[in-house]
């Protein structure tokens, strides 16, 4: 009868932590480690979104080796995605190489989403059952990682893009990077 409670006296210190880290500026929602972040792309591979190819961890990691590639994990159902495409669409524009994942999406939807906003993606790979969102330590779409030199993950942000996550955020990375 008193591991219940114990249950939630634990969860009511972590919230009043959270709250108290809220009230002190110090709490930063996007903030959550990610045991990717400085280790290799892991190996992987997916089928492609028509008429992008999927695409397999090997690739990113030789596709990486020249210059960064942003890996964008998105859905059709997923709100922000839709949000952020035209802030994609920029950085595209600016030529940054851009490898999207659909994350747990029907393939017709994925195209239809894909083809609405304009591709941004030079490649797209299906994860139908969402194994590589999980080998990756996915908590939320949409979300990216900057892949560097050698394959490393070396940035990641969890959260649709708007201009001021890009000019404070990933410009930051992508000129240290360069």
């Amino acid at each position: 009868m008193l591991a219940p409670l114990g249950v939630a006296a634990a969860a009511g210190v972590a919230f009043w932590s959270m709250l108290d880290r809220m009230e002190q500026g110090t709490f930063d929602p996007h903030g959550v480690p990610n045991p990717l972040i400085g280790h290799t792309v892991p190996d992987f591979a997916l089928p492609g979104l028509a008429p992008a190819e999927g695409f397999s961890g090997a690739e990113l990691r030789a596709a990486a080796a020249s210059r960064p590639v942003l890996v964008n994990f998105f859905a059709s159902w997923c709100v922000p995605c839709v949000e952020e495409a035209q802030v994609l669409a920029g950085l595209h524009a600016r030529g940054l190489p851009i490898w999207g994942v659909a994350y747990k999406d029907k393939p017709e939807l994925a195209a239809g989403f894909v083809a609405r906003g304009g591709s941004p993606y030079s490649r797209i790979g299906l994860d139908l059952p969402g194994q590589v969102a999980i080998d990756w330590g996915v908590t939320a779409v949409p979300e990216s990682y900057v892949i560097g030199r050698d394959g490393i993950v070396q940035w990641r942000w969890v959260g649709p893009f708007d201009p001021g996550i890009v000019s404070l955020q990933l410009d930051p990375v992508l000129r240290r990077l360069a």
